[in-house]
């Protein structure tokens, strides 16, 4: 049995070892520079009472659709919840083309592989097969999957809009890697992603003018109803609740009075 001292002594010198490793590990990050603040947007949703706007969620899903969809899956989504209440507002008859644009492969009754329409309750499919292609096809980065992209980065909904629109040309001084994007607002400002966006790269149907802006606006729009589809109806119901608990707390208050009343 160890004593009390060498115990003590053990355990001070496993702290300073962890310690030691996190600096490390803390030491790339410390020397990357100052942090580049992000582009605030006054986003529809944020308010106490907010709600998705249904023309952008529309745009988004066609910016996503004919833009990102060639290397990021949403495999978290259903298509089927492209007509749900709070969402892009798509029809039945709309969601159900929509589904049918998509295949899926199954085994039929002679046992043999087909690709098959998908239909409003299949999940959006993946663009690769797997990783290791997803990477051969992307200069050995792996795009991400973006069904709840707004929700897993920091700053959300600002970060991917900035991340859309801050694509530029290096500084002079700045040494690029092979194959690389300068991204202002990515971290180390060396991206894989070629910038996906250019003015008029989409023709939207309501006539919307399809700036970098514009798209990167409503595709960000859109992946926030991805990684919360049911945040209008969290907001309704947290303002029946504020409702509810506002007439409570004035009703038990003229009852407290009531009862007190005659008490001195």
């Amino acid at each position: 049995m160890l004593n009390l001292k060498t115990r003590l002594v053990r355990g001070l010198r496993s702290a300073v070892a962890v310690f030691g490793i996190a600096a490390l590990m803390a030491g790339p990050a410390m020397a990357a520079g100052p942090k580049v603040e992000l582009k605030d947007k006054d986003w529809s949703w944020e308010a106490f009472n907010g709600t998705f706007d249904r023309g952008a969620l529309q745009r988004g899903f066609q910016v996503y659709k004919e833009v990102c969809a060639s290397c990021h899956g949403l495999k978290f989504v259903a298509l089927r919840t492209l007509g749900d209440p709070g969402g892009p507002g798509f029809s039945e008859a709309e969601v159900k083309a929509l589904a049918a644009e998509y295949t899926k492969t199954i085994i039929n009754n002679d046992g043999d592989e087909e690709d098959v329409p998908r239909i409003p309750a299949d999940k959006f499919p993946d663009p690769f097969e797997n990783e290791q292609i997803a990477r051969a096809s992307n200069n050995g980065a792996y795009p991400p999957d973006l069904s709840v992209m707004n929700k897993a980065r920091a700053g959300g909904a600002n970060y991917v809009y900035s991340l859309m629109t801050g694509y530029k040309d290096a500084p002079a001084d700045f040494e690029m890697m092979d194959g690389m994007s300068y991204n202002e607002y990515f971290s180390g400002h060396q991206i894989a992603m070629a910038p996906p966006l250019a003015d008029g790269l989409v023709e939207y149907a309501d006539g919307t003018a399809a700036t970098v802006e514009q798209m990167s606006e409503d595709v960000t729009t859109f992946l926030m109803w991805t990684a919360e589809p049911k945040l209008e109806e969290r907001k309704h119901m947290g303002m029946m609740v504020m409702i509810f608990l506002g007439i409570f707390t004035v009703a038990m208050f003229f009852t407290y009075k009531q009862i007190w009343k005659d008490e001195h």
